[in-house]
């Protein structure tokens, strides 16, 4: 899977969040200043070829929608970023983000908690096998 650029990636948020929108509903659902129509629609259209977007035609007019769904794009985006940033190590990312980004005592509480709901469940599935 291909990685989306700044602006179609802020477009493609836009389009999982609408489920479906023509040009015009994406545009009032960016911020200003808003970029012109037909850049935003060669955005679309770029991200149609990539495979990221479909859509339905109604004579000269299109409503996109998303084909790739957001956690199947979060997914891939963040295994790739934490190959390039931090050696395909997700221990070496939570070390980095609770110790750079001062992450409040209850914030690393409760991601504690969630990591040890996930262990509780992969041991459930490990010993289900």
């Amino acid at each position: 899977m291909k990685q989306l650029t700044r602006a179609e990636e802020q477009i493609m948020q836009i389009l999982w969040k609408l489920e479906k929108a023509f040009v015009k509903d994406i545009i009032v659902h960016l911020p200003d200043p808003k970029p012109a129509y037909n850049t935003v629609s060669t955005i679309v259209r770029i991200m149609e070829k990539k495979g990221f977007v479909g859509y339905k035609a109604y004579g000269k007019t299109h409503e996109y929608f998303p084909l790739v769904g957001k956690s199947e794009y979060t997914q891939k985006f963040l295994h790739n970023f934490v190959k390039n940033y931090f050696s395909s190590s997700y221990k070496q990312m939570v070390s980095f983000f609770a110790r750079e980004e001062n992450l409040s005592i209850s914030e690393m509480e409760e991601m504690r908690k969630l990591i040890e709901e996930e262990i509780v469940k992969q041991k459930q599935l490990e010993s289900g096998k």
